[in-house]
Order: C-alpha cells, then structure tokens, then sequence
C-alpha cells in the first residue's frame, strides 16, 4: 500500500511538472504513401495530436498478420533524419523482422517535423535538435510549462491512434529510444498505463550524478520545478511497476553509469514489494553514448518475452531503408507541405491566455500590485538577504582623480561577490550608482570609460561581478547554459532572484559607509542584468532610481516573437503564471524610472 500510495503522490507531481495535457481531439490520420519491403511494408503516416499539430511517423507491418500482434513505439534521439537514421533503423528493422508491429514516429523539432516557419536570421543549426529544444523550451518554461509536453503527448495521442488499427494487440505495447529517445520513451511510459513494457536507453541515471558529471542536457530534458516537485530518474520507473522496465545503458555514456546502477537498485524496491523483481532489468555494455548490438539484442529479448511474442534475440544484417523512401510530406517538411501550428504558436497562446489574466488583475491596480511583490519573490524563487556574510577589503589604488577599492562580499551560501567601488576625492555623503554590466565589474573601467565620467560628476560607483559574470562565471560542463539555467528549472531559483539578493547586499554595504548617502543609491542595469536590477528594486526601497539601457522591459515579448535574442539567464522560469516585468517598474517611484532602448 506504501508503494501504491506512493505511486499516486508521483503521479500527481509529473503532471505538476509536465501537463496540464490538452484534451483530446480528432486525430484526422492520414496515409500519405505505402512502401513494400522484404517481408513487411511500411505506412506513412500523419495525424495531429493536438489540432493542426501534425505528427509524421511510419507503421512498419510484418507480412502474413493473422489476427493481432505486439506493438513496439520506437521514439529517435538528436538526429537530423529521426528515426530513419541508420543505427535506429538497424533496432526498427530487426524487431520488423522479428515480427513486431513498430511505430517509429518522429519528435518535435527533428526529421520533418523542424519548428520555425522561416528562419528569421537564426542559424541553420539552430533551427532542429538540441538547439530547438532548448529554444522554444525557454519559451514554454517562461509560460510555466515543459517542452517535455509535447513529446509526452505526441506519444500519447499515436496510442490513440494505434487502438484504430485492426492488427494491433493493444495489450501488448512496448516503447524504445536511445538518448533523446530514451527521454521520450522514460516520459511516455510513466504517464501511459497502456504501455506494457519500456526500454529506455542512454537516458535513465539520477539527477546527483548528472550533475556530478555533464551537467543537465536540453530544455525537453528538464521538467518544470522537477527538484522542487521531488522527481528523481527512479520515479519514471517505479512508477510504473510492477509493469517490465529494462534500463539500456553503457559504461562510458557522458549519463553516469553510476547513476544508472544506483537508480535501478533504488527502483528494485518497488519492484521487490510488488513481488515482481523479474520485471525489473538492467542491460548494460562497455561503449560511449551510443548503441551496441549486445545492448540491442537485449531489448529484442525483453519485448519477445514480456510482450508475449517469444523469437530468436539474435541479430540480424539489414539492408538499411534509405532516408528518402520514408518521408513522409511532400516536401520533406510539415510546415512548407502542411502548415499548421508550431511549439512556439501554441505556447503563444498559452501565454496569451495567462496574460489575458494580468490583464484582468491589472484592472484594480491597488490590489495588484499588493500582490505582485509577493507572486515574483515566490516565483522568482527570491531569498531575502541577512546581510551577515563575510566582508573583504583586497586593497586600494589610485587614479587621478578618485580611488578604486577591491571588495568581496559573501552572497548566497558560499557564494562570493566580488566588486570595484569607485570613490572620488573630497567624497562626503556622496549618492551612489550600482553599476551592472553583464560583462561583469571590469567591463567599463577602464580610465575614461562610462564609469569614471560617473565618478568625475561626484557619483560613488559600485561594479559587481553579480553570481554568474565576471569573476563568478562557471566555466564548466558540457552545455554552460544548460547547466546553470536549467538547473533554476528543476528548482524554482532563478538566477534572477539570486541576482537580486546579490545587488540588495551590494546596497546594504553601501548604506554602512560614513561617505554613501543612503537615501541616493540608484542604480543601472545594462542588457540582461536589467531583470534583476528590476526585481531588486522591487523587494528592496533602499534604491530609489533605476536606470534601463538595452534592456529586456517585458517577459512577454520572449514568448509572443518566434525570434528572440535574449539569454535564458535573464528569464524567471513560471513568471508568466504571476506578473511580467512592466509590473515591477510599477513599485519604482514615479519619474524615477528611466530606460534607454
């Protein structure tokens, strides 16, 4: 009961990260074309798992069905070709011969399914895979969603689909997929009952030795408050038992194969529990992030025995299908043969929708804004600074007309903020001006730059490197972004809120001081460290005037243009779901406010 009960609890939390699921609508399929093969035919298939967003993916039909057979969904990684590339095709093939039913169907953002309607100046490379993904992730995050939702449902609705074909057992339904794939695979399984048996491969580990080792990988990869809703790797299998389960892994993979062992001995208590530890499996080889035909071999022997269709595991040589014999459209693409709706028009209208509700809110302005304040610290993930940290003094030195002292000052836990402090000579109770370049603090100081024409008007001027630039930058792992912004993803912290309890204790350091008038400390935000500055300004009075220059204004304007150029880093995951930037300008005092676009 512990187990089942525990099972709920996880369910309820996936779909807190992952859904809401939209309803279920008119799948429309179509057959676009039928290719004969040795010994099995292949369909090609459209249908629209939500309207107007069409999924294309191939039926691959063993010859001399008789009655119903077992079904296996084979969901591809980061290929440009989807599953029509060849070592995808060599495990569809084999299991075709075998006997299986396979459904192959092609993710979001790859294959014939690239998701920007023209390119908009962006580069070829970022227009499918891993740098879509996380391009039009950012944008569903920012709505509070998961770009892991539309693959989940893709699968979900080709389910739907499959119950319409007469030689299909829908008691027996398997799902595979290597690297993305394994993603898709892991995702699906957990939320479909429907799916008997799951292999996912070159995924599955835990989310403390990913963290250990590469570092968190692309925006489907990452659900929505995931740490914070307490979702580990186990959950997408023990979820699921008693129901087969074999983890496809091998030992040089950059997704730790510790990971991956200590997750599958974790999930094996479920599975003692419900008395079925058979079901549970880990296959594993000696090879980097790839397939093996040891691997392989071993996930056609899972589906032959927990799918009911015993058969020779071994593998055979294939006449791989060339790549152009499976298109699906037309043209080779779903929006220039199809049209219809992208990741990016239906997260749009998400958003519309939540800001439709500000709109609303806005209307009684007085209760708004009493509510605004808390809404951003909440979902901002802000932490009100105690101002008791270390402080250091690294020396002094001297230009002509003013001296430049060396701080660090302790921020978050061990973190440490660094910054330049700019005073003129003859200071008395001067105002002050923090400096936020996302540069960092050396950006503009050198003799003559912006900074000292600020000093030479008789400003005092704080330069921080802010947690992330400069001096704090993190220079490890092997997608930087990934690793830092999507860690705020999973829990709930921005790095702009972190940001912000940076620039407040900047301001409490700067009030101490015996030459900083403190009812004038402003401030300027330039580029991306704008956001910050501007919730910054919002939990702490203490900074009377803020200054924008080239300055992102809105959160809304990152999901309602389909060609953004600002960094994740300045975003707040879910800000959408509460308030939008222009409501934080509403707390600075009127007239001082300025912006420079």
């Amino acid at each position: 009961m512990d187990w089942i009960k525990r099972q709920e609890k996880v369910k309820a939390s996936l779909m807190q990260s992952v859904g809401p699921f939209p309803g279920k609508t008119p799948l429309n399929p179509v057959v676009t074309g039928v290719v004969k093969k040795s010994g099995y035919r292949v369909e090609k298939i459209i249908y629209e798992s939500i309207p107007k967003f069409y999924v294309t993916a191939c039926l691959f039909i063993p010859d001399g069905i008789k009655g119903k057979r077992p079904v296996v969904i084979h969901v591809s990684g980061h290929t440009d070709n989807g599953f029509r590339e060849p070592t995808y095709m060599i495990l569809i093939q084999n299991l075709v011969n075998k006997g299986f039913i396979v459904f192959a169907i092609d993710p979001v953002g790859q294959s014939e399914r690239e998701g920007f309607s023209d390119t908009g100046g962006i580069s070829r490379n970022n227009q499918s895979g891993v740098p879509y993904h996380s391009y039009v992730g950012n944008q569903c995050f920012l709505s509070g969603s998961s770009l892991a939702m539309y693959f989940t449902w893709d699968i979900i609705r080709g389910i739907d689909y499959l119950e319409t074909r007469k030689e299909v057992d829908m008691k027996n339904i398997g799902i595979a997929g290597r690297s993305g794939g394994g993603t898709q695979s892991a995702y699906a399984a957990a939320f479909d009952d429907r799916i008997k048996a799951a292999a996912p491969e070159a995924f599955i580990t835990s989310q403390k030795r990913l963290l250990e080792s590469v570092g968190l990988q692309d925006a489907e990869s990452n659900l929505y408050h995931a740490v914070v809703n307490g979702i580990e790797h186990a959950d997408f299998i023990e979820v699921r038992a008693p129901k087969p389960m074999m983890i496809v892994t091998t030992t040089r993979d950059y997704f730790s194969i510790q990971g991956a062992r200590e997750t599958f001995t974790e999930a094996m208590n479920a599975y003692k529990a419900f008395g079925k530890p058979e079901n549970l499996i880990l296959a594993e080889d000696d090879y980097i992030h790839g397939s093996t035909k040891k691997n392989r071999e071993a996930v056609y022997g899972f589906f032959q025995k927990f799918l009911n269709f015993p058969g020779n595991p071994v593998e055979e040589e294939v006449e791989i299908i060339p790549p152009v014999e499976l298109k699906v459209t037309s043209t080779g693409q779903v929006l220039s043969s199809l049209g219809g709706e992208t990741v990016f028009t239906l997260n749009r209208k998400r958003s519309g929708g939540l800001m439709n509700e500000l709109k609303i809110s806005r209307n009684n302005i007085e209760v708004h804004l009493n509510n605004v304040r808390e809404k951003a610290a909440n979902i901002s993930g802000f932490i009100p600074p105690d101002n008791e940290g270390e402080k250091v003094f690294f020396g002094r030195y001297n230009r002509k007309t003013y001296n430049i002292e060396m701080h660090v000052i302790q921020g978050e836990g061990l973190c440490y903020i660094p910054f330049l402090l700019f005073i003129p000579d003859k200071t008395i109770k001067s105002k002050v001006i923090i400096y936020l370049n996302p540069e960092g603090k050396s950006a503009d100081a050198y003799p003559g730059g912006k900074i000292e024409q600020l000093v030479n008007r008789g400003f005092i001027v704080a330069a921080p490197d802010l947690s992330g630039t400069g001096e704090t930058t993190n220079s490890a792992g092997r997608y930087l972004d990934h690793l830092v912004d999507y860690a705020t993803v999973l829990i709930g912290r921005s790095q702009q809120a972190i940001r912000a309890g940076d620039i407040i204790r900047i301001s409490e350091f700067l009030k101490a001081r015996n030459d900083v008038d403190p009812f004038e400390i402003g401030a300027i935000g330039i580029g991306e460290s704008g956001p910050a500055l501007l919730h910054a300004a919002t939990f702490d009075k203490s900074i009377k005037y803020v200054i924008l220059i080239n300055s992102l204004i809105s959160y809304n304007t990152l999901v309602m243009n389909e060609h953004y150029k600002v960094k994740f880093s300045c975003a707040v995951p879910g800000a959408l779901t509460g308030y939008d930037l222009p409501d934080l300008m509403a707390y600075i005092p009127r007239g001082n406010l300025f912006w420079q676009i």
